[in-house]
Protein backbone atom coordinates (compact mmCIF):
# COMPACT_ATOMS: atom_id res chain seq x y z
CA UNK A 1 0.00 0.00 0.00
CA UNK A 2 1.27 3.43 -0.97
CA UNK A 3 2.28 5.22 2.27
CA UNK A 4 0.75 8.40 0.81
CA UNK A 5 -2.69 6.75 0.73
CA UNK A 6 -4.07 8.82 3.61
CA UNK A 7 -6.44 11.74 3.98
CA UNK A 8 -4.85 15.11 3.29
CA UNK A 9 -7.54 17.00 5.20
CA UNK A 10 -8.93 18.64 2.08
CA UNK A 11 -11.69 20.41 3.95
CA UNK A 12 -14.33 18.82 1.74
CA UNK A 13 -16.51 15.81 2.41
CA UNK A 14 -19.26 13.49 1.26
CA UNK A 15 -21.78 16.30 0.88
CA UNK A 16 -19.48 18.63 -1.06
CA UNK A 17 -20.69 19.56 -4.54
CA UNK A 18 -18.94 20.42 -7.77
CA UNK A 19 -19.59 24.10 -7.00
CA UNK A 20 -17.82 23.70 -3.66
CA UNK A 21 -14.66 22.11 -5.05
CA UNK A 22 -14.43 24.48 -8.02
CA UNK A 23 -14.91 27.67 -6.00
CA UNK A 24 -12.25 30.14 -7.11
CA UNK A 25 -10.88 27.89 -9.87
CA UNK A 26 -10.68 29.30 -13.41
CA UNK A 27 -10.40 26.65 -16.12
CA UNK A 28 -10.47 29.04 -19.05
CA UNK A 29 -8.35 27.67 -21.89
CA UNK A 30 -8.39 24.11 -20.55
CA UNK A 31 -9.71 21.18 -22.56
CA UNK A 32 -11.35 18.27 -20.75
CA UNK A 33 -12.28 14.90 -22.24
CA UNK A 34 -15.08 13.21 -20.26
CA UNK A 35 -16.22 9.78 -21.39
CA UNK A 36 -19.88 9.16 -20.67
CA UNK A 37 -20.26 12.87 -20.07
CA UNK A 38 -23.91 13.00 -21.08
CA UNK A 39 -25.70 11.24 -18.24
CA UNK A 40 -25.53 10.91 -14.46
CA UNK A 41 -22.39 12.18 -12.81
CA UNK A 42 -20.66 12.47 -16.19
CA UNK A 43 -23.16 15.11 -17.26
CA UNK A 44 -22.71 16.96 -13.97
CA UNK A 45 -18.95 16.80 -14.46
CA UNK A 46 -19.21 18.39 -17.89
CA UNK A 47 -21.62 21.04 -16.62
CA UNK A 48 -19.24 21.90 -13.76
CA UNK A 49 -16.05 22.04 -15.82
CA UNK A 50 -17.55 24.15 -18.58
CA UNK A 51 -19.13 26.39 -15.96
CA UNK A 52 -15.60 27.07 -14.69
CA UNK A 53 -14.45 28.02 -18.18
CA UNK A 54 -13.17 24.77 -19.68
CA UNK A 55 -14.12 23.31 -23.03
CA UNK A 56 -15.36 19.72 -22.91
CA UNK A 57 -15.12 16.90 -25.41
CA UNK A 58 -17.62 14.10 -24.79
CA UNK A 59 -17.00 10.78 -26.54
CA UNK A 60 -20.36 9.02 -26.74
CA UNK A 61 -21.71 5.70 -27.99
CA UNK A 62 -25.12 7.29 -28.54
CA UNK A 63 -24.28 10.60 -30.23
CA UNK A 64 -27.83 11.85 -30.76
CA UNK A 65 -28.74 11.17 -27.14
CA UNK A 66 -25.57 12.89 -25.96
CA UNK A 67 -26.23 15.96 -28.08
CA UNK A 68 -29.75 16.18 -26.71
CA UNK A 69 -28.60 15.84 -23.09
CA UNK A 70 -25.84 18.43 -23.55
CA UNK A 71 -27.96 20.94 -25.45
CA UNK A 72 -27.67 24.38 -23.93
CA UNK A 73 -24.29 23.77 -22.29
CA UNK A 74 -21.74 26.02 -23.97
CA UNK A 75 -18.29 24.83 -24.92
CA UNK A 76 -19.11 21.16 -25.52
CA UNK A 77 -18.55 18.91 -28.51
CA UNK A 78 -19.60 15.29 -28.99
CA UNK A 79 -17.80 12.55 -30.91
CA UNK A 80 -18.72 8.95 -31.61
CA UNK A 81 -16.96 6.33 -29.50
CA UNK A 82 -17.87 2.82 -28.33
CA UNK A 83 -15.46 1.80 -25.56
CA UNK A 84 -16.37 -1.87 -26.07
CA UNK A 85 -15.11 -1.70 -29.66
CA UNK A 86 -11.35 -1.34 -30.01
CA UNK A 87 -11.65 -0.26 -33.64
CA UNK A 88 -14.00 2.53 -32.57
CA UNK A 89 -11.46 3.60 -29.95
CA UNK A 90 -8.70 3.69 -32.55
CA UNK A 91 -10.78 5.68 -35.02
CA UNK A 92 -11.91 8.18 -32.40
CA UNK A 93 -8.39 8.74 -31.09
CA UNK A 94 -6.95 9.20 -34.58
CA UNK A 95 -9.58 11.83 -35.37
CA UNK A 96 -8.81 13.70 -32.17
CA UNK A 97 -5.02 13.56 -32.55
CA UNK A 98 -5.39 14.92 -36.07
CA UNK A 99 -6.86 18.13 -34.63
CA UNK A 100 -3.53 18.90 -32.95
CA UNK A 101 -5.17 19.84 -29.68
CA UNK A 102 -3.79 19.05 -26.24
CA UNK A 103 -5.81 17.50 -23.40
CA UNK A 104 -5.53 19.10 -19.97
CA UNK A 105 -8.03 16.91 -18.10
CA UNK A 106 -8.99 13.34 -18.99
CA UNK A 107 -11.84 11.84 -16.97
CA UNK A 108 -12.60 8.17 -17.66
CA UNK A 109 -16.16 8.29 -16.37
CA UNK A 110 -18.14 5.94 -18.63
CA UNK A 111 -18.89 2.39 -17.55
CA UNK A 112 -21.35 -0.42 -17.05
CA UNK A 113 -22.27 -2.16 -13.81
CA UNK A 114 -23.46 -5.67 -12.94
CA UNK A 115 -24.24 -6.40 -16.57
CA UNK A 116 -25.49 -9.80 -17.71
CA UNK A 117 -22.77 -11.98 -19.19
CA UNK A 118 -21.76 -10.72 -22.60
CA UNK A 119 -18.71 -11.04 -24.83
CA UNK A 120 -17.19 -8.29 -26.95
CA UNK A 121 -14.29 -8.17 -29.37
CA UNK A 122 -12.30 -11.41 -29.33
CA UNK A 123 -14.43 -12.84 -26.50
CA UNK A 124 -13.57 -10.43 -23.70
CA UNK A 125 -15.90 -10.17 -20.69
CA UNK A 126 -17.91 -7.00 -21.32
CA UNK A 127 -17.38 -5.14 -18.03
CA UNK A 128 -13.60 -5.63 -18.08
CA UNK A 129 -13.53 -4.76 -21.78
CA UNK A 130 -15.64 -1.62 -21.49
CA UNK A 131 -14.67 -0.21 -18.12
CA UNK A 132 -10.97 -1.01 -18.30
CA UNK A 133 -9.65 -2.08 -21.71
CA UNK A 134 -11.60 0.57 -23.59
CA UNK A 135 -10.23 3.35 -21.40
CA UNK A 136 -6.76 1.80 -21.39
CA UNK A 137 -6.62 1.90 -25.17
CA UNK A 138 -8.19 5.34 -25.39
CA UNK A 139 -5.71 6.96 -23.00
CA UNK A 140 -2.75 5.26 -24.68
CA UNK A 141 -3.90 6.33 -28.13
CA UNK A 142 -4.56 9.89 -26.93
CA UNK A 143 -1.28 10.01 -25.02
CA UNK A 144 0.47 12.53 -27.33
CA UNK A 145 -2.33 15.03 -26.64
CA UNK A 146 -2.45 14.20 -22.91
CA UNK A 147 1.32 14.55 -22.55
CA UNK A 148 1.20 17.83 -24.43
CA UNK A 149 -1.37 19.13 -21.94
CA UNK A 150 0.63 17.89 -18.95
CA UNK A 151 -2.48 17.66 -16.83
CA UNK A 152 -4.37 14.94 -14.99
CA UNK A 153 -6.12 11.69 -15.79
CA UNK A 154 -8.93 10.56 -13.50
CA UNK A 155 -10.05 6.93 -13.56
CA UNK A 156 -13.55 6.55 -12.13
CA UNK A 157 -13.62 3.38 -10.05
CA UNK A 158 -16.01 2.40 -7.27
CA UNK A 159 -16.21 1.02 -3.79
CA UNK A 160 -17.27 -2.06 -5.74
CA UNK A 161 -13.58 -2.78 -6.34
CA UNK A 162 -13.76 -4.51 -2.96
CA UNK A 163 -15.79 -7.33 -4.56
CA UNK A 164 -12.76 -8.71 -6.40
CA UNK A 165 -9.12 -8.27 -7.20
CA UNK A 166 -7.77 -9.21 -10.63
CA UNK A 167 -8.67 -12.85 -11.32
CA UNK A 168 -5.41 -13.79 -12.99
CA UNK A 169 -6.50 -17.39 -13.47
CA UNK A 170 -9.75 -16.44 -15.24
CA UNK A 171 -9.90 -12.75 -16.10
CA UNK A 172 -12.48 -13.25 -18.84
CA UNK A 173 -14.79 -15.39 -16.68
CA UNK A 174 -14.59 -18.37 -19.00
CA UNK A 175 -15.31 -20.77 -16.14
CA UNK A 176 -18.46 -19.34 -14.59
CA UNK A 177 -19.78 -15.79 -14.53
CA UNK A 178 -20.70 -13.62 -11.56
CA UNK A 179 -21.81 -10.12 -12.51
CA UNK A 180 -20.70 -8.52 -9.24
CA UNK A 181 -17.27 -10.15 -9.24
CA UNK A 182 -16.88 -9.08 -12.85
CA UNK A 183 -17.80 -5.53 -11.89
CA UNK A 184 -15.42 -5.65 -8.93
CA UNK A 185 -12.53 -6.85 -11.08
CA UNK A 186 -13.19 -4.08 -13.62
CA UNK A 187 -13.27 -1.43 -10.89
CA UNK A 188 -10.04 -2.79 -9.37
CA UNK A 189 -8.54 -2.54 -12.84
CA UNK A 190 -9.57 1.14 -12.94
CA UNK A 191 -7.60 1.78 -9.75
CA UNK A 192 -4.55 -0.18 -10.88
CA UNK A 193 -4.60 1.64 -14.22
CA UNK A 194 -4.21 4.98 -12.44
CA UNK A 195 -1.37 3.63 -10.31
CA UNK A 196 0.67 2.51 -13.31
CA UNK A 197 -0.24 5.44 -15.56
CA UNK A 198 0.95 7.80 -12.85
CA UNK A 199 4.23 5.93 -12.54
CA UNK A 200 4.77 6.05 -16.30
CA UNK A 201 3.39 9.48 -17.04
CA UNK A 202 4.69 11.76 -14.32
CA UNK A 203 7.92 12.31 -16.25
CA UNK A 204 5.74 14.11 -18.82
CA UNK A 205 4.04 16.11 -16.09
CA UNK A 206 0.89 13.98 -16.17
CA UNK A 207 -0.52 12.64 -12.90
CA UNK A 208 -3.30 10.09 -12.50
CA UNK A 209 -5.84 9.38 -9.78
CA UNK A 210 -8.72 6.97 -9.27
CA UNK A 211 -11.93 7.85 -7.47
CA UNK A 212 -15.01 6.39 -5.83
CA UNK A 213 -17.84 8.84 -6.57
CA UNK A 214 -20.16 7.56 -3.85
CA UNK A 215 -23.58 5.97 -4.04
CA UNK A 216 -25.78 7.65 -6.65
CA UNK A 217 -28.81 6.04 -8.29
CA UNK A 218 -28.29 6.88 -11.97
CA UNK A 219 -28.73 5.01 -15.24
CA UNK A 220 -25.70 2.94 -14.19
CA UNK A 221 -28.11 0.63 -12.35
CA UNK A 222 -30.08 -0.17 -15.52
CA UNK A 223 -28.93 -3.80 -15.55
CA UNK A 224 -30.08 -4.49 -11.98
CA UNK A 225 -33.61 -5.92 -11.67
CA UNK A 226 -36.11 -4.05 -9.47
CA UNK A 227 -36.41 -7.13 -7.24
CA UNK A 228 -32.68 -7.08 -6.56
CA UNK A 229 -32.70 -3.39 -5.69
CA UNK A 230 -35.62 -3.94 -3.32
CA UNK A 231 -33.81 -6.84 -1.62
CA UNK A 232 -30.71 -4.66 -1.24
CA UNK A 233 -32.76 -1.91 0.38
CA UNK A 234 -32.15 0.60 -2.40
CA UNK A 235 -35.80 1.15 -3.35
CA UNK A 236 -39.25 0.06 -2.20
CA UNK A 237 -41.83 -1.88 -4.18
CA UNK A 238 -43.04 1.31 -5.86
CA UNK A 239 -39.53 2.28 -6.91
CA UNK A 240 -39.09 5.03 -4.32
CA UNK A 241 -35.50 5.41 -3.10
CA UNK A 242 -35.10 4.09 0.44
CA UNK A 243 -31.33 3.72 0.69
CA UNK A 244 -29.68 6.11 3.13
CA UNK A 245 -26.50 8.01 2.38
CA UNK A 246 -27.04 8.42 -1.36
CA UNK A 247 -25.46 11.43 -3.02
CA UNK A 248 -27.01 13.80 -5.51
CA UNK A 249 -25.40 13.78 -8.98
CA UNK A 250 -23.56 17.04 -8.21
CA UNK A 251 -22.20 15.52 -5.00
CA UNK A 252 -21.29 12.34 -6.85
CA UNK A 253 -19.40 14.25 -9.52
CA UNK A 254 -17.51 16.35 -6.98
CA UNK A 255 -14.73 13.87 -6.22
CA UNK A 256 -13.70 13.37 -9.83
CA UNK A 257 -13.87 17.12 -10.47
CA UNK A 258 -11.76 17.72 -7.35
CA UNK A 259 -9.21 15.08 -8.37
CA UNK A 260 -8.96 16.61 -11.84
CA UNK A 261 -8.54 20.23 -10.78
CA UNK A 262 -7.51 20.73 -7.15
CA UNK A 263 -4.18 22.35 -6.36
CA UNK A 264 -4.26 20.35 -3.13
CA UNK A 265 -3.11 17.34 -5.18
CA UNK A 266 -0.23 19.08 -6.93
CA UNK A 267 2.87 16.90 -6.84
CA UNK A 268 0.81 13.82 -5.97
CA UNK A 269 -0.56 10.94 -8.01
CA UNK A 270 -1.45 7.27 -8.19
CA UNK A 271 -3.88 7.68 -5.28
CA UNK A 272 -7.46 6.55 -4.75
CA UNK A 273 -9.85 9.29 -3.63
CA UNK A 274 -13.34 9.41 -2.17
CA UNK A 275 -15.52 12.14 -0.66
CA UNK A 276 -13.24 14.81 -2.17
CA UNK A 277 -10.15 13.65 -0.28
CA UNK A 278 -7.49 10.97 -0.51
CA UNK A 279 -8.96 7.77 0.91
CA UNK A 280 -7.57 5.64 3.69
CA UNK A 281 -6.73 1.97 3.32
CA UNK A 282 -9.65 -0.44 3.72
CA UNK A 283 -9.37 -3.44 5.99
CA UNK A 284 -8.38 -6.68 4.27
CA UNK A 285 -11.77 -8.22 5.04
CA UNK A 286 -13.77 -5.12 4.11
CA UNK A 287 -16.65 -5.35 1.67
CA UNK A 288 -18.34 -2.11 0.55
CA UNK A 289 -16.80 0.06 3.25
CA UNK A 290 -14.83 3.26 2.88
CA UNK A 291 -11.22 3.09 1.75
CA UNK A 292 -9.24 1.19 -0.85
CA UNK A 293 -8.06 -2.40 -0.75
CA UNK A 294 -4.30 -2.98 -0.76
CA UNK A 295 -4.49 -5.20 -3.85
CA UNK A 296 -6.00 -2.32 -5.85
CA UNK A 297 -3.00 -0.03 -5.31
CA UNK A 298 -0.24 -2.65 -5.43
CA UNK A 299 2.39 -1.37 -7.91
CA UNK A 300 3.38 -4.89 -8.96
CA UNK A 301 -0.24 -5.76 -9.71
CA UNK A 302 -0.57 -2.47 -11.59
CA UNK A 303 2.49 -3.16 -13.75
CA UNK A 304 1.34 -6.71 -14.46
CA UNK A 305 -2.13 -5.54 -15.51
CA UNK A 306 -0.61 -2.86 -17.76
CA UNK A 307 1.46 -5.47 -19.62
CA UNK A 308 -1.56 -7.74 -20.06
CA UNK A 309 -3.76 -4.86 -21.21
CA UNK A 310 -1.16 -3.79 -23.76
CA UNK A 311 -0.99 -7.35 -25.08
CA UNK A 312 -4.77 -7.60 -25.36
CA UNK A 313 -5.33 -4.21 -27.01
CA UNK A 314 -2.11 -4.02 -29.01
CA UNK A 315 -1.36 -0.51 -27.83
CA UNK A 316 1.12 0.90 -25.33
CA UNK A 317 2.23 4.52 -25.57
CA UNK A 318 5.17 3.77 -23.27
CA UNK A 319 6.46 0.63 -24.97
CA UNK A 320 9.70 2.28 -26.07
CA UNK A 321 10.46 3.72 -22.62
CA UNK A 322 8.78 1.30 -20.20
Amino acid sequence: MDPRQHSIGSGFGALSTTDDVLAGIDLTGKLAVVTGGYSGIGLETVRALTGAGARAVVPARRVARAEEALEGIAGVEVGELDLADQESVRTYAERFIATGRSIDLMINNAGIMAAPEARVGPGWESQFATNHLGHFALVNRLWPAIAQGGGRVVSVSSRGHQFSGIRWDDIQFEHGYDKWQAYGQAKTANVLFAVQLDALGQGSGVRAFSVHPGGILTALVRHIPREEMIAAGWVDAEGNVTMEGLKTPTQGAATQVWAATSAQLDGMGGLYCEDCDVAERAADDAVMTSGVKAYATDPEEAARLWVLSAELTGVDAFAATA
